[in-house]
């Protein structure tokens, strides 16, 4: 008897597994999903070649530069290794609940990538990159580049040069019109995915979010707002602001301060920089400035004030002083 409940058991839990599987076929992924995982693992590959590249900044200038393509393209095996070749599944997809399923098989069920399947989708993410960046580099490796345009080497760069080009714009065509069919049926974001017959899917029946909409909502906000002050902050005339709050605040006692330090005749920093003035100029008040600074300052504004005092300035006018020259006897 019990011998006949565990074989009961064990089909009844067969039979529970296959309406799962079949589910996780089944539920169609969003395309936003499908975009964000892309996004995600796009922030990755630039994570890691940021701290990569880090690690020489102490290095020559420039030492990087001649092998940027190769690097990229090593960088984005080695994740592809440790993540898609390992679990059928990206970091982005991971972080989402999703992972590959092989379109290639017959099988109702899922079917994880074959390795032939992750090998091919590998090179052709990482390659057409890699050949974009190069093909100028493998045209001079290959000579064609210093011969004239009368010669063999030019009509054969030439040739070359215009076949890249086409197989260029047909991968771009390819890629948008692979776009568009994903945007009507909502699979194979990438054109590398629909080659290799590679179809995202949910890892589980019942899939929550782990980025609820939230979250998302106060993201894209403050998104909304730096992008906001970005545009706002250079139109906000920041030294101007500065001197009507500081004369506001501190009118009275910093003119008082400052009228008695220039009536010893103390002028020994520009009111801009802070520096000893350079062919000290003034606008109309008691405070001197360098020439280069309120020169710029009245050419950025039209509207200038002087940053200290914040009295309407005129047009810069040079400092007229008497020197008297003391003998000693």
């Amino acid at each position: 008897m019990a011998g006949l409940e565990n074989g009961d058991n064990q089909k009844r839990t067969a039979g529970s597994s296959a309406p799962e599987t079949d589910a996780e076929l089944q539920t169609p992924v969003l395309r936003i999903t499908q975009l964000d995982a892309l996004e995600l693992d796009s922030a990755l590959e630039q994570l890691v070649w940021t701290q990569f590249s880090q690690c020489f900044q102490n290095c020559r200038p420039g030492l990087l530069t001649p092998l940027e393509p190769e690097l990229r393209a090593l960088l984005q095996l080695l994740v592809w290794r440790f993540t898609l070749y390992s679990s059928s599944t990206t970091v982005g997809q991971s972080l989402l609940s999703l992972h590959y399923h092989s379109t290639l098989s017959s099988s109702p069920r899922y079917s994880p990538l074959s390795s032939r399947q992750k090998l091919c989708l590998a090179l052709l993410t990482a390659g057409p990159r890699w050949l974009q960046d190069r093909s100028h580099s493998l045209l001079l490796c290959l000579g064609l580049t210093s011969g004239g345009p009368g010669g063999d080497s030019g009509l054969l760069q030439q040739g070359l040069r215009t076949c890249l080009t086409l197989v260029s714009s047909i991968a771009q065509l390819a890629s948008l019109v692979n776009f568009l069919v994903f945007l009507r049926k909502g699979r194979h974001p990438v054109l590398a995915e629909r080659i290799t017959g590679a179809q995202a899917v949910f890892s589980k029946a019942s899939v929550h979010r782990d980025i609820n909409y939230q979250y998302m909502n106060r993201e894209l906000m403050w998104h909304g707002f730096a992008e906001f002050l970005i545009f706002l902050l250079p139109l906000i005339n920041t030294g101007k602001l500065k001197a009507t709050v500081s004369s506001f605040v501190f009118g009275g006692e910093r003119a008082n301060g400052e009228g008695g330090r220039e009536a010893q005749g103390v002028w020994k920093e520009c009111g801009l920089c802070g520096e000893w003035p350079t062919m000290p100029h003034t606008v109309g008040c008691r405070h001197v400035f360098c020439y280069y600074c309120i020169k710029s300052q009245s050419i950025a504004d039209a509207c200038l004030t002087c940053p200290k005092c914040g009295a309407e300035a005129g047009q810069p006018e040079p400092v007229r002083m008497e020197e008297e020259m003391i003998g000693r006897r």
